[in-house]
């Protein structure tokens, strides 16, 4: 039987320059201007320029990057549809 256990989630960020985060799961890509991550509350991405990735303990979810931040946005895996699909039901 599988339990889902709630991981807590945490963002610091430190003069626009460093990121620390807790619970996240995965890496889905990554170069020096994007990052995606799998976290416990859903996939976020990271933009900005000359990231790069300090560290990832894939046990603990501790994740470490570097670099200028210019933005942290999460995005829903609901697919509840934008205006024109509600329009036309």
């Amino acid at each position: 039987m599988e339990e889902n256990i709630r991981v807590n989630h945490n963002i610091i960020v430190e003069d626009r320059k460093k990121m620390t985060l807790t619970g996240v799961k995965d890496v889905l890509s990554f170069d020096d201007e994007t990052f995606v991550l799998d976290t416990s509350l859903g996939k976020m991405t990271v933009k900005g320029s000359g990231l790069h990735i300090i560290n990832f303990d894939t046990k603990s979810g501790d994740f470490s990057a570097e670099g200028k931040l210019y933005a942290l946005v999460y995005t829903s895996d609901e697919k509840n549809g934008g205006f024109l699909s509600r329009m036309f039901r």
